[in-house]
Protein backbone atom coordinates (compact mmCIF):
# COMPACT_ATOMS: atom_id res chain seq x y z
CA UNK A 1 0.00 0.00 0.00
CA UNK A 2 1.40 3.43 -0.94
CA UNK A 3 2.04 6.26 1.55
CA UNK A 4 -0.87 8.18 -0.01
CA UNK A 5 -3.24 5.26 0.52
CA UNK A 6 -1.98 4.82 4.11
CA UNK A 7 -2.63 8.50 4.81
CA UNK A 8 -6.13 8.33 3.37
CA UNK A 9 -6.88 5.18 5.38
CA UNK A 10 -5.71 6.85 8.61
CA UNK A 11 -7.85 9.90 7.88
CA UNK A 12 -10.98 7.75 7.36
CA UNK A 13 -10.20 5.65 10.43
CA UNK A 14 -9.71 8.73 12.60
CA UNK A 15 -12.98 10.26 11.36
CA UNK A 16 -14.84 7.06 12.20
CA UNK A 17 -13.46 7.11 15.74
CA UNK A 18 -14.52 10.75 16.21
CA UNK A 19 -18.07 9.97 15.03
CA UNK A 20 -18.26 6.96 17.35
CA UNK A 21 -17.09 9.05 20.32
CA UNK A 22 -19.69 11.74 19.57
CA UNK A 23 -22.46 9.15 19.38
CA UNK A 24 -21.30 7.53 22.62
CA UNK A 25 -21.12 10.90 24.36
CA UNK A 26 -24.63 11.80 23.19
CA UNK A 27 -25.95 8.46 24.44
CA UNK A 28 -24.38 8.92 27.89
CA UNK A 29 -25.66 12.50 28.07
CA UNK A 30 -29.19 11.36 27.25
CA UNK A 31 -29.06 8.69 29.94
CA UNK A 32 -27.83 11.19 32.54
CA UNK A 33 -30.37 13.88 31.66
CA UNK A 34 -33.01 12.89 34.23
CA UNK A 35 -33.63 9.68 32.25
CA UNK A 36 -35.78 11.60 29.78
CA UNK A 37 -36.56 9.58 26.67
CA UNK A 38 -38.10 11.35 23.69
CA UNK A 39 -40.21 9.18 21.40
CA UNK A 40 -41.86 10.44 18.23
CA UNK A 41 -45.22 8.77 17.76
CA UNK A 42 -48.51 9.18 15.92
CA UNK A 43 -50.42 8.02 19.00
CA UNK A 44 -53.25 10.45 19.82
CA UNK A 45 -53.81 10.55 23.58
CA UNK A 46 -56.44 12.11 25.83
CA UNK A 47 -56.41 12.82 29.55
CA UNK A 48 -59.72 11.99 31.24
CA UNK A 49 -61.27 12.25 34.69
CA UNK A 50 -64.21 10.08 35.67
CA UNK A 51 -66.76 10.85 38.39
CA UNK A 52 -69.91 9.17 39.70
CA UNK A 53 -73.33 10.76 40.07
CA UNK A 54 -72.20 12.49 43.27
CA UNK A 55 -69.14 14.02 41.61
CA UNK A 56 -66.71 11.69 43.39
CA UNK A 57 -63.66 10.56 41.35
CA UNK A 58 -63.76 6.93 40.23
CA UNK A 59 -60.57 4.86 40.30
CA UNK A 60 -59.69 1.36 39.16
CA UNK A 61 -61.25 1.50 35.69
CA UNK A 62 -59.86 -0.33 32.65
CA UNK A 63 -59.77 0.32 28.91
CA UNK A 64 -62.81 -1.87 28.33
CA UNK A 65 -64.85 0.48 30.54
CA UNK A 66 -64.69 3.19 27.87
CA UNK A 67 -65.92 3.91 24.36
CA UNK A 68 -64.05 6.25 22.01
CA UNK A 69 -65.70 7.83 18.98
CA UNK A 70 -63.83 9.65 16.21
CA UNK A 71 -66.15 11.86 14.16
CA UNK A 72 -69.01 9.64 15.36
CA UNK A 73 -67.31 6.31 14.53
CA UNK A 74 -66.16 4.00 17.31
CA UNK A 75 -62.38 3.47 17.52
CA UNK A 76 -60.29 0.75 19.12
CA UNK A 77 -58.31 1.91 22.18
CA UNK A 78 -54.62 1.21 21.57
CA UNK A 79 -53.23 2.68 24.79
CA UNK A 80 -54.60 3.00 28.32
CA UNK A 81 -52.95 3.89 31.61
CA UNK A 82 -54.29 5.13 34.96
CA UNK A 83 -52.33 7.54 37.12
CA UNK A 84 -50.86 5.52 40.00
CA UNK A 85 -48.17 5.91 42.59
CA UNK A 86 -44.46 5.54 41.91
CA UNK A 87 -44.58 1.75 41.64
CA UNK A 88 -46.30 2.20 38.29
CA UNK A 89 -44.26 5.33 37.64
CA UNK A 90 -46.52 7.47 35.46
CA UNK A 91 -45.09 10.99 35.92
CA UNK A 92 -46.87 14.19 36.89
CA UNK A 93 -45.71 17.56 35.54
CA UNK A 94 -47.45 20.45 37.31
CA UNK A 95 -46.93 24.20 37.07
CA UNK A 96 -48.23 26.44 39.85
CA UNK A 97 -49.09 29.91 38.50
CA UNK A 98 -49.56 32.16 41.53
CA UNK A 99 -51.18 35.60 41.52
CA UNK A 100 -49.03 38.08 43.47
CA UNK A 101 -50.86 41.21 42.35
CA UNK A 102 -51.95 43.67 45.00
CA UNK A 103 -55.41 42.12 45.30
CA UNK A 104 -54.14 39.13 47.32
CA UNK A 105 -53.59 39.55 51.05
CA UNK A 106 -50.51 38.40 52.93
CA UNK A 107 -52.71 36.22 55.16
CA UNK A 108 -53.98 34.43 52.05
CA UNK A 109 -50.45 33.90 50.80
CA UNK A 110 -49.33 32.39 54.12
CA UNK A 111 -52.29 29.97 54.22
CA UNK A 112 -51.69 29.21 50.57
CA UNK A 113 -48.02 28.43 51.14
CA UNK A 114 -48.88 25.95 53.89
CA UNK A 115 -51.58 24.26 51.81
CA UNK A 116 -49.35 24.03 48.73
CA UNK A 117 -46.57 22.40 50.75
CA UNK A 118 -48.99 19.74 52.00
CA UNK A 119 -50.26 19.30 48.43
CA UNK A 120 -46.72 18.72 47.14
CA UNK A 121 -46.04 16.14 49.87
CA UNK A 122 -49.34 14.40 49.07
CA UNK A 123 -48.25 13.93 45.45
CA UNK A 124 -44.62 13.04 46.22
CA UNK A 125 -45.31 9.33 45.68
CA UNK A 126 -46.56 9.92 42.13
CA UNK A 127 -43.17 10.61 40.50
CA UNK A 128 -44.14 14.29 40.50
CA UNK A 129 -42.27 17.30 39.16
CA UNK A 130 -43.35 20.85 40.01
CA UNK A 131 -42.53 24.29 38.66
CA UNK A 132 -43.63 27.63 40.10
CA UNK A 133 -44.49 30.85 38.27
CA UNK A 134 -45.78 34.15 39.62
CA UNK A 135 -47.74 36.81 37.84
CA UNK A 136 -48.99 40.34 38.35
CA UNK A 137 -47.99 42.84 35.70
CA UNK A 138 -45.28 40.38 34.61
CA UNK A 139 -45.03 36.60 34.49
CA UNK A 140 -41.91 35.09 36.07
CA UNK A 141 -40.62 31.54 36.44
CA UNK A 142 -39.32 31.40 40.01
CA UNK A 143 -38.65 27.65 40.08
CA UNK A 144 -38.27 25.34 37.11
CA UNK A 145 -39.28 21.68 37.36
CA UNK A 146 -38.02 19.89 40.44
CA UNK A 147 -39.02 16.93 42.59
CA UNK A 148 -37.17 18.23 45.65
CA UNK A 149 -39.60 19.49 48.34
CA UNK A 150 -36.92 21.61 50.04
CA UNK A 151 -36.42 23.66 46.88
CA UNK A 152 -40.15 24.25 46.60
CA UNK A 153 -40.34 25.30 50.26
CA UNK A 154 -37.66 27.95 49.66
CA UNK A 155 -39.56 29.11 46.58
CA UNK A 156 -42.81 29.51 48.53
CA UNK A 157 -40.96 31.49 51.20
CA UNK A 158 -39.53 33.81 48.57
CA UNK A 159 -42.98 34.40 47.07
CA UNK A 160 -44.18 35.75 50.43
CA UNK A 161 -41.70 38.60 50.04
CA UNK A 162 -42.82 39.48 46.51
CA UNK A 163 -45.66 41.74 45.55
CA UNK A 164 -46.18 43.26 42.18
CA UNK A 165 -48.50 45.85 40.68
CA UNK A 166 -52.23 45.90 40.24
CA UNK A 167 -52.64 44.05 36.93
CA UNK A 168 -53.45 40.35 36.93
CA UNK A 169 -52.12 38.73 33.75
CA UNK A 170 -53.77 35.36 34.37
CA UNK A 171 -54.11 34.22 30.74
CA UNK A 172 -50.54 35.30 30.01
CA UNK A 173 -49.43 33.23 33.02
CA UNK A 174 -51.23 30.09 31.80
CA UNK A 175 -49.79 30.65 28.33
CA UNK A 176 -46.26 30.86 29.73
CA UNK A 177 -46.88 27.81 31.92
CA UNK A 178 -47.93 25.80 28.87
CA UNK A 179 -44.79 26.94 27.07
CA UNK A 180 -42.71 25.80 30.07
CA UNK A 181 -44.41 22.40 30.02
CA UNK A 182 -43.74 22.00 26.30
CA UNK A 183 -40.11 22.98 26.68
CA UNK A 184 -39.19 21.19 29.92
CA UNK A 185 -41.69 18.34 30.13
CA UNK A 186 -41.33 16.08 27.07
CA UNK A 187 -44.17 13.96 25.62
CA UNK A 188 -42.73 10.88 27.32
CA UNK A 189 -40.57 10.40 30.42
CA UNK A 190 -39.14 6.94 31.01
CA UNK A 191 -41.44 5.76 28.20
CA UNK A 192 -44.49 6.98 30.16
CA UNK A 193 -46.93 9.71 29.12
CA UNK A 194 -46.96 12.32 31.91
CA UNK A 195 -50.05 14.10 33.11
CA UNK A 196 -49.51 17.81 32.46
CA UNK A 197 -51.41 20.38 34.48
CA UNK A 198 -51.41 24.08 35.27
CA UNK A 199 -52.82 25.15 38.63
CA UNK A 200 -53.77 28.82 38.42
CA UNK A 201 -54.14 30.41 41.86
CA UNK A 202 -55.83 33.81 41.70
CA UNK A 203 -58.71 36.00 42.82
CA UNK A 204 -60.52 35.33 39.55
CA UNK A 205 -60.19 38.68 37.77
CA UNK A 206 -57.74 38.67 34.81
CA UNK A 207 -56.66 42.22 33.95
CA UNK A 208 -54.30 43.48 31.23
CA UNK A 209 -53.55 40.22 29.41
CA UNK A 210 -51.86 40.31 26.00
CA UNK A 211 -53.03 36.86 24.88
CA UNK A 212 -56.65 35.91 24.24
CA UNK A 213 -58.37 33.04 26.11
CA UNK A 214 -59.15 31.26 22.83
CA UNK A 215 -55.44 31.17 21.95
CA UNK A 216 -54.53 29.81 25.39
CA UNK A 217 -57.16 27.06 25.08
CA UNK A 218 -55.81 26.03 21.67
CA UNK A 219 -52.25 25.91 22.99
CA UNK A 220 -53.30 23.95 26.08
CA UNK A 221 -55.12 21.39 23.91
CA UNK A 222 -52.13 21.10 21.60
CA UNK A 223 -49.84 20.52 24.59
CA UNK A 224 -52.33 18.07 26.20
CA UNK A 225 -52.44 20.22 29.33
CA UNK A 226 -55.28 20.45 31.87
CA UNK A 227 -55.89 23.83 33.51
CA UNK A 228 -57.31 24.07 37.04
CA UNK A 229 -57.99 27.25 38.98
CA UNK A 230 -57.98 27.88 42.71
CA UNK A 231 -60.19 30.90 43.41
CA UNK A 232 -59.23 32.67 46.63
CA UNK A 233 -61.52 34.33 49.21
CA UNK A 234 -60.56 37.84 48.08
CA UNK A 235 -62.85 37.06 45.14
CA UNK A 236 -65.55 35.11 46.98
CA UNK A 237 -65.99 37.88 49.55
CA UNK A 238 -67.60 39.92 46.79
CA UNK A 239 -70.50 37.46 46.57
CA UNK A 240 -73.84 38.04 48.32
CA UNK A 241 -74.86 34.41 48.58
CA UNK A 242 -73.19 31.05 49.11
CA UNK A 243 -73.36 30.02 45.47
CA UNK A 244 -70.01 30.55 43.68
CA UNK A 245 -70.16 33.35 41.15
CA UNK A 246 -68.92 32.40 37.70
CA UNK A 247 -65.40 33.78 37.22
CA UNK A 248 -64.09 35.17 33.92
CA UNK A 249 -61.74 32.17 33.82
CA UNK A 250 -64.72 29.80 33.79
CA UNK A 251 -66.79 31.96 31.46
CA UNK A 252 -63.99 31.97 28.87
CA UNK A 253 -64.03 28.15 28.69
CA UNK A 254 -60.36 27.90 29.71
CA UNK A 255 -61.07 25.33 32.42
CA UNK A 256 -63.87 23.29 30.89
CA UNK A 257 -62.29 23.03 27.42
CA UNK A 258 -59.00 21.75 28.84
CA UNK A 259 -60.60 19.19 31.19
CA UNK A 260 -60.13 21.19 34.39
CA UNK A 261 -62.40 23.05 36.77
CA UNK A 262 -62.44 25.75 39.45
CA UNK A 263 -61.89 25.08 43.16
CA UNK A 264 -63.20 27.75 45.55
CA UNK A 265 -61.29 28.42 48.77
CA UNK A 266 -62.91 29.67 51.93
CA UNK A 267 -61.34 32.01 54.45
CA UNK A 268 -60.72 29.33 57.08
CA UNK A 269 -59.30 26.41 55.17
CA UNK A 270 -57.19 25.97 52.03
CA UNK A 271 -56.07 22.47 52.96
CA UNK A 272 -59.33 20.68 52.17
CA UNK A 273 -59.44 22.44 48.79
CA UNK A 274 -55.98 21.24 47.82
CA UNK A 275 -56.85 17.76 49.10
CA UNK A 276 -59.81 17.69 46.69
CA UNK A 277 -57.59 19.00 43.90
CA UNK A 278 -54.99 16.30 44.57
CA UNK A 279 -57.75 13.68 44.55
CA UNK A 280 -58.98 14.82 41.15
CA UNK A 281 -55.51 15.06 39.62
CA UNK A 282 -54.46 11.60 40.79
CA UNK A 283 -57.66 9.85 39.72
CA UNK A 284 -57.12 10.52 36.03
CA UNK A 285 -56.50 8.18 33.10
CA UNK A 286 -54.82 8.56 29.74
CA UNK A 287 -56.06 6.66 26.72
CA UNK A 288 -55.11 6.85 23.08
CA UNK A 289 -55.30 5.33 19.62
CA UNK A 290 -53.46 5.42 16.31
CA UNK A 291 -55.44 7.34 13.66
CA UNK A 292 -55.83 6.00 10.15
CA UNK A 293 -52.79 6.83 8.00
CA UNK A 294 -54.71 9.21 5.74
CA UNK A 295 -55.74 11.30 8.76
CA UNK A 296 -52.25 11.66 10.17
CA UNK A 297 -51.15 14.33 7.73
CA UNK A 298 -54.34 15.88 6.33
CA UNK A 299 -54.34 18.82 8.77
CA UNK A 300 -58.08 18.49 9.48
CA UNK A 301 -59.64 18.62 12.94
CA UNK A 302 -61.15 15.33 14.12
CA UNK A 303 -63.81 15.33 16.83
CA UNK A 304 -63.28 12.87 19.68
CA UNK A 305 -65.90 11.83 22.22
CA UNK A 306 -65.07 9.52 25.13
CA UNK A 307 -67.87 7.79 27.05
CA UNK A 308 -68.21 5.43 29.97
CA UNK A 309 -69.96 2.14 29.22
CA UNK A 310 -71.73 2.33 32.61
CA UNK A 311 -72.94 5.93 32.49
CA UNK A 312 -70.21 7.55 34.61
CA UNK A 313 -69.35 11.17 33.90
CA UNK A 314 -66.24 11.54 31.71
CA UNK A 315 -64.36 14.81 31.33
CA UNK A 316 -61.65 14.93 28.65
CA UNK A 317 -58.85 17.47 28.28
CA UNK A 318 -59.61 18.34 24.64
CA UNK A 319 -62.37 17.82 22.11
CA UNK A 320 -60.30 16.37 19.29
CA UNK A 321 -57.02 16.45 17.41
CA UNK A 322 -55.34 17.38 14.16
CA UNK A 323 -51.86 16.73 12.85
Amino acid sequence: MSFTNNSKFCEIFFSAIVVALILFSSSVSAQNSDDVIRIETDLVSFEINVTDSNGKPVRGLKAEDFLVFENGTERKIDFFEPLKKADSNRPLSIVFALDISGSMTREELIKLRDAMQIFVKRLADYNSYFAVMTFGMEVKTVQSFTNRPEKLEKTFEKILRDEEGLSTHAYDAVDDAIRLLRKKSPPTINQKIPKRAVILITDGFPVGDTVKPKTVIERANDAETVVYSVILPSYSRLQRDKKPLLTPLEASGLLDKTGGRAFYANEKDFESLFKSLAEEITSSYVLGFYPDIEKRRDGKFNQIRIESRTGLQVKQNRGGYKF
